[in-house]
C-alpha cells in the first residue's frame, strides 16, 4: 500500500510535531539523570546518566521517604475525587430533573461564582478553617469537594443530564422508583463519561494546587508531593538532578489517569450539551 505524497506529507508533519511537543520531556528526563555541575551544559543526554538521582530523591530525607508523600497526596485525591464527583452530581441532577422555588436564581447565584476569583476568598476561607482549628491538616484541602466540587463541574453535568430524555424519568416512575432511585439507577449510569470527566479535572486541579497545600499544610510529616518538591529547593545545595527526577515521577499518576480514562474524557466533554 502506497501513499499518496498529500498524505506523506501529513504524516511527517505529525510525527515532526509530535517529537517538538516531546522535546520538553525528554529534556526532562535527561536533566534528571545529570549532575549538578552538568546542568548548564547544551547536552541533550548526560554521557554517563546518574540514575541514583532516583534513588537517592526517593529517599532524600533521614525521616521519610519519597513515597510517603506520595501517600498522603493519593489519599487526599481519592477523597476529593470521591466528594467532587457526588456531589457534584447530586446538586447538577437537583438543578436539571427537580423543581424548586427559584431554581433559576439559585442557578444563575451559582454561575456567577465562576467569576469570582479564587484569590478573593482565600482571606476569610484561612480565617474561619483557622478558628475552626482545621489549619495543619487536610480537611481545608478535602471539606470544599463535598460541597458540588465547583461550579465549573456543576454546570458541565446540568448540561449533560438535560440532554438525556425525560421519558426515562417517567418509565422509571411508573416502575415505582423514588427521586433517589432514578438518580441512582438511571442518571448516574447514563452520565458516566462526564463523570469521569468531573473526576479527572478534580484529580489534576486538585493534585496540582500547590498553593492551597502550602497554605493550609506546616507539618513535614502531612506534606504532599508538591510541598515534597519544593524542600529540596530549601536546601543550601539544590540538587538539581534529583529535584527534576522526582518531579518527572510525580506526574506520572496524572498522566496514567488520563491515559486510561481518556476514551471517556473525549466523550464526556464531546457530548455536554449536545444530546437529545
Amino acid at each position: 500500500m502506497t501513499l499518496r505524497p498529500s498524505k506523506l506529507l501529513h504524516h511527517l508533519f505529525m510525527i515532526a510535531f509530535s517529537l517538538l511537543m516531546l522535546y520538553p520531556v525528554i529534556w526532562w528526563l535527561g536533566a534528571s539523570l545529570k549532575e549538578t555541575a552538568e546542568m548548564s551544559l547544551p547536552t541533550l543526554w548526560p554521557s554517563s546518566p546518574r540514575w541514583d538521582n532516583y534513588s537517592e530523591g526517593w529517599r532524600f530525607s533521614s525521616d521519610f521517604t519519597f513515597g510517603h508523600f506520595f501517600v498522603n497526596t493519593l489519599l487526599m485525591e481519592v477523597a476529593n475525587v470521591a466528594g467532587g464527583v457526588l456531589t457534584a452530581a447530586l446538586v447538577a441532577f437537583g438543578f436539571a430533573r427537580l423543581h424548586f422555588p427559584l431554581r433559576g436564581f439559585w442557578f444563575s447565584i451559582m454561575l456567577l461564582t465562576l467569576m469570582l476569583p479564587g484569590q478573593v476568598t482565600i482571606v476569610p476561607q484561612y480565617i474561619l478553617y483557622n478558628k475552626l482549628g482545621w489549619v495543619d491538616s487536610y480537611v481545608p484541602l478535602i471539606l470544599p469537594h463535598f460541597f458540588g466540587g465547583g461550579a465549573f463541574f456543576i454546570f458541565l453535568l446540568v448540561q449533560f443530564i438535560r440532554g438525556l430524555p425525560r421519558d426515562l424519568d417517567d418509565a422509571a416512575k411508573i416502575d415505582g422508583a423514588s427521586v433517589y432511585g432514578i438518580f441512582l439507577r438511571i442518571i448516574l449510569p447514563l452520565v458516566k463519561p462526564a463523570l469521569v470527566t468531573v473526576a479527572i479535572f478534580t484529580f489534576i486541579w486538585s493534585w496540582d494546587d500547590f498553593f492551597a497545600q502550602v497554605l493550609y499544610l506546616s507539618s513535614v510529616e502531612k506534606f504532599t508531593v508538591g510541598l515534597a518538591l519544593r524542600m529540596f529547593i530549601d536546601q543550601f545545595e539544590i540538587k538539581w538532578g534529583q529535584l527534576l527526577a522526582m518531579s518527572l515521577l510525580s506526574v506520572i499518576p496524572s498522566a496514567v489517569i488520563f491515559f486510561f480514562a481518556q476514551k471517556h474524557f473525549v466523550e464526556g466533554i464531546a457530548t455536554t450539551g449536545m444530546k437529545g
